[in-house]
């Protein structure tokens, strides 16, 4: 999935939110994909418009009367120890997409990332990137980015989002946070560029019902901050105390499948980890399979552009 192009809902190929990971079960064996029937929502805009109302109306109704505890304290003093850092490039040429959704996803960005920075992740409370960022509207400066809907890629307003929330999922699979929610993007638009984290380890977004939440079961007390440079959105996890751990992504089982006239991308992300003090390895957990369609013409078996690990 490349960096900062968003989900359409209700317009998935291949699809599926992730809950409680990371895991220590072992994959299932690969097979076919699941061949794809039409929503009643796409057969009409006035369907997928009352679709969308719905599963908004519905998500409202849940957080309100849920027993979540939703973090919402700010602290601009940053906690004493990092859990992770990392950054991403923000501009690219994405296959055939325009620049300019490039340029408004910055100012998309730019928007968001105040709501987000300095948030604390007290012991029991759970983290909504939907809650804490809001809908994306014009009325708030949101512009139009880049957005995935219908295997395509188009402009939609607040689009780029998911270049944060793909970086926040990066950044919790590094700590003991548990991944409540976190949603496949539908399907692979471009081939990578100078990729450095595995395929698959995004999160897709889109206001309310397709959400990154994240829950402390910890006795710690988490704290995200985000930054802009002129290339660059940096983040990092801290934490106000050192952690017992350190943690490696890595993905197994790479490969790209033909089905018919379509080609399919597959991998398994799993996680190692270790003491940080001796570096001795605990464990080894498996995350999630990826399968997803692919919109390009994927490289040859001797021009491998994915990273097998990261720390």
């Amino acid at each position: 999935m490349a960096p900062g192009a968003c989900q359409t809902p209700g317009r998935h190929f291949l699809g599926s939110t992730v809950v409680s990971h990371p895991a220590a079960s072992s994959p299932k064996p690969p097979g076919p994909p699941v061949l794809r029937t039409r929503r009643l929502s796409e057969l009409h805009p006035l369907l997928y418009t009352l679709a969308v109302w719905t599963k908004r109306t519905v998500r409202h109704l849940e957080g309100y009367l849920g027993d979540e505890h939703w973090c919402s304290q700010y602290d601009a003093t940053p906690l004493p120890f990092r859990a992770k850092r990392h950054s991403s490039r923000l501009l690219k040429q994405l296959g055939r997409s325009e620049m300019w959704l490039q340029h408004n996803k910055v100012r998309n960005l730019a928007i968001a990332i105040p709501r987000l920075t300095d948030v604390l992740l007290l012991p029991g409370e759970t983290f909504s990137f939907c809650r804490l960022v809001g809908r994306p509207t014009r009325r708030k400066g949101y512009v139009e980015g880049m957005e995935l809907s219908r295997g395509q890629v188009r402009p939609g307003v607040g689009g780029g989002l998911c270049q944060l929330s793909n970086m926040i999922h990066w950044l919790a699979l590094h700590s003991p946070l548990t991944v409540v929610e976190r949603s496949n993007h539908s399907f692979d638009p471009f081939p990578d560029q100078n990729r450095s984290i595995p395929f698959g380890t995004g999160a897709a977004i889109f206001y309310n019902y397709i959400d990154l939440r994240l829950r402390n079961d910890t006795p710690l007390t988490f704290q995200f901050r985000f930054w802009l440079t002129d290339q660059e959105l940096w983040g990092e996890l801290r934490s106000n105390a050192e952690l017992e751990h350190t943690y490696s992504v890595f993905e197994r089982n790479h490969r790209f499948e033909q089905h018919g006239t379509d080609w399919y991308r597959h991998n398994e992300i799993w996680r190692r980890i270790m003491l940080r003090r001796g570096g001795a390895t605990l464990r080894e957990e498996f995350i999630k399979e990826n399968r997803a369609r692919v919109l390009y013409t994927p490289p040859r078996p001797n021009e491998p552009e994915h990273p097998s690990s990261t720390s």
